[in-house]
């Protein structure tokens, strides 16, 4: 499996990022091709050797002719969204966007959709996530790990004045992440970066690799006690140990006193919402009352907002949560071709294994009233015919 562990000992940006891609060998003129599908204009894109404490890496620059632009969450989710992008870049691209929204959201007291972006909503932080996510898609890395992150001390001049480091949004975005003290006073890490990681990287130890290239992405500073440098070692792993980790929150509560139809509202609301799973067990609790646990798993950047939702749309007055590590398999999603017409599948492997595919129920249900057949019956067709066509054995 193509492995990418990032080593931040001296943090990570967008910039730091982007640069890191192409000393790993990502041609930045691709990358720039493509962010012209992009409606944003005013900014040149480019990169340059440069060297801190002694060690090369790539630097790249994001020249901006427009300057404090702000634009809401909603506006940039939806120019993502509509753009011709390919579907994983833009995937990938409003996850890392939204995370730093709702981070935004939940320091200033306001809803998502009414977050206005300042510094991230600008041309160059947008060419940082958007680029980020071509970047990688690029690369063609199946699996990525992270350091725990470097947090600073001290503070930092923004749009909406002096803020301690790390920054209110920054911290929001790495709630439930593993951090370490960075003993610095400049920022290590910013928003953008944090986001980055956060979105497209599981934390721990890097993993048994066979080390293929190294590269660095350069910072804009000179620090006077590191190398201000964002460090990639790009490798394979062994396929037998390919099992994916994350980690999430679990939300729970116990309930004894709402009716089926709001319990099944709340359900219903928690997907919606973007919860990962959520579901109910039985209970025995106090005076003899029957009731119900709710168990929701999360990622962890969603836990407030799933709390509150689970406060407002039940009777519960509490909610648990704890964070949790998880192993999983790789999935990828793909559009199998049966008697009946195109249908979505998912692939499930166990490092290059494909171990077995699950045939998206929307598409079952699509295709069976089409067809006019039951719905099991229309279930195995496309089970096997998908089998056949991605070499199930």
């Amino acid at each position: 499996m193509k492995t990418l562990y990032l080593d931040t000992f001296s943090g990570i940006s967008g910039d730091m990022f982007l640069g890191l891609l192409v000393d790993l060998g990502v041609n930045l003129e691709e990358i720039t091709a493509a962010l012209r599908k992009l409606p944003v204009v005013g900014y040149t894109l480019s990169s340059q050797r440069e060297k801190r404490q002694g060690i090369e890496g790539c630097r790249v620059k994001v020249a901006i002719d427009e300057q404090h632009h702000h634009r809401t969450w909603a506006t940039i989710d939806r120019m993502i969204a509509e753009t011709e992008l390919a579907p994983a870049i833009k995937q990938r691209a409003r996850s890392i966007f939204r995370r730093v929204g709702v981070a935004e959201a939940a320091v200033h007291g306001v809803p998502l959709e009414t977050v206005h972006f300042h510094e991230v909503g600008a041309v160059d932080s947008i060419v940082d996530i958007v680029g980020a996510a071509i970047g990688l898609e690029l690369l063609g890395v199946e699996h990525i790990v992270c350091t725990p992150l470097p947090l600073s001390s001290g503070s930092v001049i923004c749009a909406h004045g002096t803020l301690p480091l790390p920054t209110p949004a920054t911290l929001e975005i790495l709630k439930g992440l593993p951090v370490i003290d960075g003993r610095c006073d400049q920022e290590l890490v910013t928003p953008t970066g944090a986001a980055i990681a956060a979105e497209i990287a599981s934390f721990g130890p890097m993993p048994a690799l066979t080390i293929k290239r190294i590269g660095y992405g350069v910072g804009g500073r000179d620090l006077p006690d590191r190398p201000n440098l964002l460090r990639g070692i790009l490798g394979t792993t062994n396929a037998t140990a390919g099992l994916e980790r994350d980690r999430v929150t679990v939300l729970e509560t116990h309930i004894d006193d709402s009716t089926p139809e709001v319990l099944g509202h709340l359900l219903e609301r928690l997907l919606a919402e973007g919860a990962l799973d959520a579901g109910f067990s039985p209970l025995q609790m106090k005076k003899n009352r029957p009731g119900i646990r709710l168990t929701v798993v999360a990622k962890p950047e969603q836990t407030e907002q799933l709390a509150r939702l689970i406060l407002h749309e039940s009777s519960a007055i509490g909610v648990r949560y704890s964070s949790s590590e998880r192993f999983k398999l790789r999935r990828e999603t793909a559009t199998a071709h049966t008697p009946l017409g195109a249908a979505q599948v998912k692939l499930l492997f166990d490092g290059d294994t494909l171990l077995r595919i699950t045939p998206e129920f929307d598409s079952c249900r699509e295709l069976a009233k089409n067809s006019e057949k039951p719905l099991p019956e229309v279930i195995r067709m496309i089970a096997r015919a998908a089998e056949q066509e991605f070499g199930l054995s």
